[in-house]
């Protein structure tokens, strides 16, 4: 058996098909140990650091940082045994420097063009180093002469002459020199594109039509730095100008003033999980404007209690509490719509919806209704902590009954929140403002706050959506009476 293992990019969870790695913790010729991080990969969930499934030595990183690579692909080999001498080299991996072993469809995707000639080493169809040839797993070399791409130097082939017509003088010697490649009706370069499939995957995510770059590699190669060069560049003039330009030119709306954005990681996961939800789930929002001011004088309360000066208190968590509570007066809020029957849960997964530098993640406590106030409040701690750190797990993330959105932290009074897939109701938290307000037959300055309810329809109804928003603003409203009143 081979003393050289290559460790794949394992799913970490919830089917995650792909990942992006963020840092190599390792490099080439480090000894590692069993279960030792090794990569820090980013899913649509969360950046997570993957620990060595063997320990040894690193021989080889198939994936430089920033590259995105499905699950099951080879990121890393490592040799198992690195005291039992030199590796022969049919057991020796593919060097970092060389080309990452890519997939079947990849390289299913490479084209070669019709000139006849040499390959260069590494490339798909050529002699790799060593002497090798590179072909595709399971199938033999190509007897056919290798196909290599026309040097920019060369002269394209002219079709025959049909055999009626006069032939031309012979042409003069062309000296060697860059001929302007054939454009096609569309103004791309005409024929096959020569570039490996990592290059090929980065032009894909920038929005980059390969056909329309000249490549600055071996026989003409597009690279990795032409891609990012024409991601960057402002496009030239399709023809060249012949009256001189106006001293003040008019305003560019072109591709120069735009910026193109790959869509992957978190931000992928959310625009698929919120267009399902918005286009599955049929939608109610319910609003209640709320004075809150005997909730804020109660957490200065809490707050200046001795066993709770090191905790951190915020509105955020008696909005928390309150939801908890309502959902033990109306538990079919707490529920998950399962096509011919609905699912009741009697445990409380409380997500609490974070922006942070990824993206919006909304990590939950598990059986929040279990946890006591002060528990409560240390688990949202460090829920809020690990979110902005970018160390939330998978497994934070998913298993969520019923989420929180504290919009009030932005300035926003309160929102139309849409469900997370697989739960009925979400509420909007907005901010705690300084309102005019009858209090008492009085119109005094109170502390006033406005709540925003969202829930599945073909769960809630009108009805048991409206009481249970009620509740949550009569907590609110006093929570001394409510909890007197309720437990």
């Amino acid at each position: 058996m081979s003393r050289i293992k290559e460790f794949n990019l394992p799913d970490l969870g919830e089917g995650l098909t792909e990942g992006e790695i963020l840092a190599w913790l390792v490099k080439v010729g480090d000894d590692i140990e069993l279960n030792q991080p090794i990569v820090e990969v980013e899913t649509a969930k969360a950046a997570v650091e993957i620990p060595a499934k063997w320990a040894g030595r690193v021989r080889a990183i198939f994936h430089p940082e920033g590259s995105t690579v499905e699950v099951g692909v080879p990121i890393i080999a490592i040799d198992t045994d690195p005291g039992a001498g030199p590796i022969e080299e049919s057991t020796t991996a593919v060097p970092t420097s060389e080309l990452p072993t890519p997939s079947a469809a990849s390289l299913a995707a490479v084209q070669v063009a019709p000139a006849e000639g040499m390959v260069e080493p590494g490339l798909i169809g050529g002699v790799a180093p060593g002497g090798r040839t590179a072909v595709l797993v399971g199938y033999g070399p190509r007897n056919a002469p290798a196909k290599r791409r026309p040097r920019r130097g060369d002269v394209p082939a002219q079709p025959a002459a049909p055999a009626q017509a006069a032939a031309p003088a012979a042409p003069a010697p062309v000296a060697p020199a860059p001929v302007t490649p054939a454009v096609n009706g569309n103004g791309r370069v005409s024929g096959p594109v020569l570039a490996k499939p990592p290059v090929r995957k980065l032009a894909k995510d920038l929005g980059i039509d390969l056909a329309t770059l000249t490549g600055s590699g071996p026989l003409g190669s597009i690279t990795r730095e032409d891609v990012q060069r024409a991601a960057t560049a402002t496009p030239a003039a399709a023809e060249p100008l012949t009256v001189a330009a106006p001293a003040a030119s008019a305003a560019s709306f072109g591709a120069d003033r735009e910026q193109r954005i790959p869509v992957k990681g978190v931000r992928k996961l959310t625009a698929e999980n919120m267009a399902r939800s918005a286009f599955t789930a049929p939608h109610v929002t319910e609003f209640l404007t709320v004075d809150v001011t005997r909730a804020m004088k109660a957490l200065d309360r809490l707050r200046d209690r001795r066993e709770w000066r090191d905790v951190r208190v915020s509105p955020l968590l008696l909005v928390a509490k309150a939801v908890l509570l309502a959902v033990k007066r109306h538990p079919m809020v707490n529920s998950t719509w399962a096509g011919d029957e609905i699912v009741v849960k009697e445990y409380v997964n409380l997500g609490i919806a974070a922006a942070t530098e990824r993206g919006l993640i909304v990590p939950n406590i598990k059986d929040a209704g279990r946890l006591s106030l002060r528990e409560l409040a240390d688990a949202m701690t460090e829920l809020v902590r690990t979110a902005k750190s970018g160390r939330t797990s998978p497994s934070d993330m998913s298993g969520g009954t019923l989420t929180i959105t504290n919009v009030g932290v932005f300035g926003v009074d309160t929102g139309t929140p849409i469900l997370p897939p697989g739960e009925s109701a979400i509420l909007a938290f907005g901010a705690v403002r300084e309102q005019p307000w009858v209090h008492k037959g009085k119109v005094k300055p109170r502390l006033v706050t406005t709540l925003g309810l969202s829930f599945d329809h073909r769960i809630i109804d009108g009805e048991l959506g409206s009481k249970f928003l009620r509740d949550i603003g009569d907590f609110l409203a006093d929570p001394e009476a409510a909890l007197l009143a309720w437990t």
